[in-house]
C-alpha cells in the first residue's frame, strides 16, 4: 500500500468521481483508476460502488476512509513539524465560516498572519453551521468562525466571541406589535419567517421549539437577516432574527425579545478538541484567539 494510493482514493471519495479527482490531483484519469484498482486488490475489497453516474463509498470504503485521512495527515504533519523546527512555517489552512461579521475585522486578522507567514496558503469556505461542524470534526478543515447553538457537538472546542438575543420582529400592523416580550411558546401559532435549518440562529429556534413541545411553522426562509426584517415589515410574517437586523427599519417594524427562555444565538471561533493536523493550523488558531480577546485581557 502507498501513500499515492492512499491520497488518490480521499480524492475520488471527496470528489465523488475520478475525472475530478484526476483535475485536483493533476494527473491523468486512468492513472487514478489504475492507482485505485491496485488498492482494492491489496485490500481484497471494493472500494467504490461505480453502478451509478456519481461514484460512491462501499462500506469497506467508508471504513477505510478516516484512516487514510490519518495516514496522510500524519506523514503531512511530519513534514510540516521538521519545517517547524528549522523555523520555517509552511502548509495549508483550511478556514470555515458560516458569515463575516464585520466587528471581528477577519480579513485583517488574515492579513497580519500571511504577511508573517507568507509560505503558508489559507483557503476559506463558506457553508451552513451545521455543515462546518462535520468539516471539522472530519478534518477537512481547521477552524471555523460560526454561528452556534448554547453547546458545540462533542469534540469541537469553541471560543464564544459574540452573544446575541433573538427577537420576534412583526409588522406595525400585527396584532402583536404592542407586545413588549414574548414567551416562546406563543410562536408556535405564528408563520414565522427564519433562517434556513443548519444556520446557528435556526438551530437555536428549532431546538428551543422541539423542548417545548412544537416544531415552528415556517413561511419564508432567507439567509441574511435584514432580508427577515424586511419581509416581516411587509406583513409577510413574524421574523426570528437577532436583535441588531431589528434596527434596520426602525418605521416598518416593532422588536419583541422572546422570553420564557431567552433565545441566545453566539458566535464564535471553533476548532477540534484534538491537536490540530499541522503547525500553520495551530498557529493560525493562536493568531484568532489573540485576535478575538478583548483588549487589557
Amino acid at each position: 500500500m502507498e501513500l499515492r494510493q492512499l491520497e488518490y482514493f480521499v480524492a475520488v471519495a471527496e470528489e465523488a468521481g475520478f475525472t475530478r479527482a484526476a483535475a485536483r490531483l493533476h494527473v491523468a484519469q486512468p492513472g487514478v483508476s489504475a492507482q485505485i484498482k491496485q488498492l482494492e486488490r491489496e485490500l481484497g475489497q471494493p472500494l467504490f460502488d461505480r453502478s451509478a453516474r456519481t461514484v460512491r463509498l462501499t462500506e469497506v470504503g467508508e471504513a477505510v476512509l478516516p484512516y487514510a485521512r490519518a495516514a496522510l495527515a500524519a506523514v503531512e504533519g511530519a513534514r510540516l513539524s521538521v519545517d517547524a523546527l528549522a523555523g520555517l512555517l509552511r502548509g495549508r489552512v483550511t478556514i470555515g465560516t458560516s458569515d463575516w461579521i464585520e466587528s471581528l475585522d477577519l480579513p485583517g486578522m488574515l492579513a497580519g498572519f500571511r504577511h508573517d507567514h507568507p509560505n503558508v496558503e489559507i483557503t476559506v469556505v463558506q457553508e451552513k453551521a451545521d455543515a462546518l461542524f462535520g468539516a471539522l470534526r472530519d478534518g477537512r478543515i481547521d477552524l471555523a468562525f460560526l454561528s452556534m447553538g448554547s453547546e458545540p457537538p462533542e469534540g469541537i472546542t469553541t471560543h464564544v466571541v459574540t452573544e446575541q438575543d433573538l427577537y420576534a420582529a412583526v409588522g406595525r400592523g400585527h396584532p402583536l406589535a404592542r407586545r413588549s416580550t414574548i414567551p416562546l411558546r406563543a410562536l408556535a401559532d405564528e408563520d414565522l419567517i427564519c433562517p434556513p435549518k443548519g444556520t446557528g440562529p435556526r438551530i437555536v429556534l428549532d431546538a428551543a421549539c422541539a423542548d417545548a413541545g412544537f416544531s415552528p411553522r415556517v413561511a419564508f426562509e432567507a439567509g441574511e437577516a435584514p432580508v427577515l426584517a424586511q419581509l416581516a415589515a411587509h406583513g409577510l410574517g413574524m421574523a426570528v432574527v437577532p436583535e441588531p437586523a431589528t434596527r434596520a427599519r426602525p418605521d416598518g417594524l416593532h422588536a419583541i425579545p422572546v422570553v420564557r427562555p431567552r433565545l441566545i444565538a453566539r458566535t464564535a471561533l471553533a476548532w477540534r478538541t484534538e491537536a490540530p493536523r499541522s503547525p500553520a493550523a495551530r498557529a493560525l488558531i493562536t493568531r484568532a484567539r489573540d485576535h478575538l480577546r478583548p483588549p487589557g485581557t
